[in-house]
């Protein structure tokens, strides 16, 4: 029973191999680059609007609303970030449905790789808001001693975050897949269903905590109804 897609060699060359990680990666980017551009190729501005936009407008409606609730004020500057995130993951999980599909997210590969995009995306956030010096600042905060200490914790809770997702979804994947073997005409719909929200499930939860790094790096998490007051 092969459950990491990188057992899944498609081809290999040399040092270079092919395997279904990068294969079913490039599918879901593939999918959601075509997907979104469809999406907006008929966008309308007017009452009269069709099913495809109305479901686009709830689902960024719904990403937006989760970013302020984080505590972001203004949550169509990060919308494009996480709100890829959120897609990438929850789509990878859904292709689970399809036939002899892997996602690509059971790789430790791939949620490393998402875990250094939001590892490089909370800094470039946080200069963009307080500028180098603020953003540095940050980390000497509140006394240069925690400086060590804020840098090590940087990268360790970027770790975490690749193994949380990496070890989710394999948990989930390996209990579709051992039920599966042992009863494989009586629960194949229950435990793919189960899988899809397993799924679904951690593509939240990694974009929630995202949301929650880059909030902590633009200095608080005020809501948009709540302006700093100045003493």
């Amino acid at each position: 029973m092969q459950l990491s897609p990188d057992d899944i060699i498609f081809w290999q060359g040399g040092f270079f191999k092919l395997n279904a990680t990068i294969v079913f990666t490039w599918a879901v980017m593939l999918l959601l680059t075509v997907g979104s551009m469809l999406l907006a190729r008929r966008l309308s501005t007017g009452m009269k609007r069709s099913r495809w936009q109305n479901l686009l407008e709830v689902v960024v409606t719904a990403i937006e609303k989760q970013i302020e609730e984080v505590g972001l004020t203004e949550p169509r500057k990060y919308l494009g970030f996480l709100g890829t995130l959120f897609l990438f993951v929850s789509m990878a999980s859904l292709g689970t449905i399809i036939p002899g599909f892997k996602p690509p997210t059971s790789s430790l590969s791939t949620t490393v790789a998402l875990a250094i995009c939001v590892f490089v995306a909370v800094p470039l956030f946080g200069i963009e808001d307080q500028g180098v010096k603020g953003y540095c600042r940050s980390y000497m905060e509140p006394t240069v001693i925690m400086l060590p200490f804020n840098i090590i914790g940087e990268i360790s809770r970027t770790l975490a975050l690749a193994v949380r997702l990496f070890g989710n979804m394999m948990s989930g994947e390996m209990i579709v897949g051992i039920l599966l073997t042992i009863t494989p005409y009586l629960f194949p719909i229950v435990m793919t269903a189960l899988g899809l929200l397993t799924g679904m499930v951690q593509a939240y939860i990694f974009s929630i905590l995202a949301t929650v790094y880059i909030a902590a790096a633009m200095g608080g998490t005020r809501s948009g109804n709540q302006p700093e007051t100045k003493e």
